[in-house]
């Protein structure tokens, strides 16, 4: 994989967004973390809404083809599996 995993959160009382992060984090995933409630990632805001269409955080982005949005331990085991 070329690109680092994204995760497009809303900040820190996001209970899922946690969630997600600490599944990732526990399953040996790296990834960069984009808090879309700040006005320096408005760009990041309108790509996660307006291209992938997503309206619940966190979204986790690993390429153009691969990308979820929720909590989604199936997802999380799946991506490790292949890292």
């Amino acid at each position: 994989m070329g690109e680092a995993v994204r995760v497009y959160t809303t900040g820190e009382r996001c209970v899922r967004c946690k969630l997600t992060k600490k599944a990732l984090a526990a399953k040996g995933v790296e990834f960069v973390e984009v808090d879309v409630t700040l006005d320096e990632n408005a760009a990041a805001h309108a790509y996660i809404t307006d291209e992938l269409g997503y309206i619940e955080a966190p979204v986790v982005v690993v390429d153009d083809e691969d990308h979820w949005s929720g909590f989604r331990p199936d997802h999380i085991d799946r991506l490790a599996a292949r890292l």
